[in-house]
């Protein structure tokens, strides 16, 4: 099996008429999402070369110091975007999704890299990068949706909170039932994807290495790896990112703070 065909430009101008047919159905039915439409497409076509560009170096170097660092921008862009995606806010919410991120993916990617594919060196930029950017994907937005209903819930049902508190339940049993729904709602869409996988969608890994002629017995072998890291991935970082705010929302004697969620 030969690699991937090369595309030229006006190959990727063809593809990106296509994209006109959603400006089109914008402008028909009065969307208003035109603007929105070419903002969203320059910002892939620059985002996406300015990768491009920065990892060849990356992988020329063949040194864990830039590798490392590549990774730790992506960690902490994603943790903005994990942020920006919920409702409401807390004011360490910030630190707290940079640390759920570092810790699910994060810890998850160096796993699959060292000891899961044996990679050699454990830092190796072709597995190390793409593995990360996968499980940040999937795992901020596992994420954002379990930070939006941990705190929508202390927010809105903050009476039912403060009625179990006042029957003596500590912080933790109080909170609790806001804690197992608000991890309920990360899981759901990787596990919903997980369901589906192979029978109704072929995702983007397996795509990708088929593309490149790679056996697809392998590539379904590593798209199953994938699936489970990212599973793994999202269980840890939103477990983090819930439990963490849930914690901050009392204070030390055990009380729900006031003012505490910010919209």
């Amino acid at each position: 099996m030969t690699g991937p065909l090369p595309l030229d430009a006006w190959q990727l101008l063809l593809a990106a008429a296509l994209v006109l047919v959603n400006g089109g159905l914008s402008l028909w039915l009065r969307l208003g999402l035109e603007k929105k439409l070419l903002v969203a497409s320059l910002r892939t076509v620059v985002q996406l070369s300015l990768v491009g560009l920065v990892l060849t170096p990356v992988f020329d170097l063949a040194h864990p110091v830039p590798v490392l660092l590549v990774g730790l921008v992506m960690v902490v862009l994603a943790g903005r975007e994990a942020v920006h995606r919920s409702s409401r806010r807390w004011p360490g919410v910030q630190r707290t999704a940079f640390l759920a991120l570092l810790i699910g993916p994060g810890f998850t990617a160096l796993l699959a890299t060292g000891v899961v594919i044996g990679a050699d060196p454990w830092w190796r930029p072709q597995y190390l990068v793409p593995l990360l950017g996968m499980l940040l994907g999937n795992a901020l937005t596992g994420i954002s949706l379990g930070l939006d209903r941990a705190l929508s819930m202390l927010d809105e049902g903050r009476p039912v909170v403060e009625a179990r508190l006042s029957m003596g339940a500590t912080w933790w049993e109080a909170s609790r039932p806001v804690a197992a729904d608000a991890l309920r709602a990360g899981m759901i869409p990787i596990l919903n994807t997980m369901s589906v996988v192979g029978l109704v969608t072929l995702p983007g890994m397996m795509t990708g290495q088929i593309l490149s002629g790679t056996d697809p017995a392998l590539a379904a072998r590593y798209q199953v790896m994938i699936m489970f890291l990212i599973a793994g991935a999202t269980a840890l970082g939103t477990a983090t990112a819930v439990l963490v705010s849930v914690r901050a929302a009392f204070d030390g004697q055990g009380r729900l703070k006031w003012g505490w969620i910010g919209r």
